[in-house]
């Protein structure tokens, strides 16, 4: 039998702790709702300043909430207004993670085309969301390429990452992927003669790719069954110009229910844990400082290591160490 829904609880100055020791106590039976204080009330002020009539409210910013149901696994539902002073908030519990974390989907498929066309990973449009989105635009502009620039994309599925270096006058993509149907899909979306996709093995790129101005890669280095350690190695020794670019993209979300979820997370773990993350970050910048890179790391659901190398690295805080 069903619990009955939870009546929503009005707040006004009460501590977050206690705000946030509510919902864990009720969200087992399903969506919980809330009355808070009209963030937009509080607009310039810092959480926990106090606005509304006589201060008798707590300001805390809508990011606040946004951040407090990602860390219950929830969703939050687009806020309603209830009167001058408060808005409704609803969490809604997350259902399960996208089954390619875990290696699965559907096995039918082949190896392939787990991540192809017709996957359920297909889904996924990441730079249809600004935190995937804006990161990746600031460290596109950070490898100032030149005109005519050769740019390798590897795992570059249907090529959604190369929108953003089109401005580059006369520029030139490669991209590899192990998956036929998203090479096609990439096909269609860049179909200039001038660029080449090419369906291969990351831990056996073809002969003749030659040398590039930029390499990018993004959330598949680190891939189960690709060797990134001696992939990085052999760009770095054949694949690039004296001054080259490199963008590498380590995941740092998940994707649950269609939501992304901030942090990496260890398999059998169920909290994130950012530990192997940090060190394969620290392994490649530790390499490409020893290969005359400068690097700068940013980037939120992706962490975005950028390496610049030759005239100009340290210009205008382009990269650092």
């Amino acid at each position: 039998m069903s619990r009955p829904p939870v009546p929503p609880r009005r707040f006004h100055a009460e501590p977050l702790v206690l705000v946030l020791r509510h919902l864990e106590a009720v969200l087992d039976a399903g969506p919980v709702s809330i009355e808070v204080p009209d963030p937009d009330l509080g607009r310039g002020r810092y959480p926990g300043e106090r606005v509304g009539p006589e201060g008798g409210l707590v300001h805390r910013p809508l990011r606040s909430w946004c951040d407090l149901a990602e860390g219950l696994s929830c969703r939050l539902r687009t806020p309603r207004a209830v009167d001058d002073t408060h808005v409704l908030l609803t969490f809604e519990p997350l259902g399960a993670e996208a089954p390619w974390h875990a290696g699965g989907g559907d096995r039918s498929e082949s190896p392939q085309e787990r991540y192809g066309a017709a996957s359920d990973f297909a889904r996924v449009r990441k730079f249809e969301d600004a935190g995937f989105l804006v990161p990746w635009l600031q460290a596109v502009e950070r490898l100032r390429l030149p005109p005519g620039a050769r740019v390798l994309d590897l795992g570059v599925n249907r090529g959604d990452e190369l929108s953003a270096f089109e401005a580059v006058e006369g520029v030139r993509f490669v991209g590899v992927d192990h998956s036929a149907s998203a090479l096609e899909e990439a096909r269609r979306a860049f179909p200039d003669a001038r660029h080449a996709f090419v369906q291969a093995d990351l831990n056996a790129l073809p002969a003749g790719l030659g040398r590039f101005d930029a390499v990018v890669s993004v959330g598949t280095m680190q891939s189960p069954g690709v060797d990134d350690r001696a992939l990085l190695r052999k760009l770095v020794q054949e694949h690039l110009e004296p001054r080259a670019s490199l963008v590498l993209g380590f995941p740092n979300s998940r994707f649950r229910d269609g939501e992304v979820v901030y942090g990496a997370r260890v398999r059998n773990l169920r909290e994130p844990d950012l530990s192997l993350l940090v060190k394969d970050l620290s392994f490649y910048r530790r390499y490409l400082h020893q290969h005359g890179f400068r690097t700068f790391l940013g980037g939120k659901y992706d962490l975005l290591l950028t390496a610049v190398r030759g005239q100009g690295a340290d210009e205008d805080g382009a990269a650092q160490d």
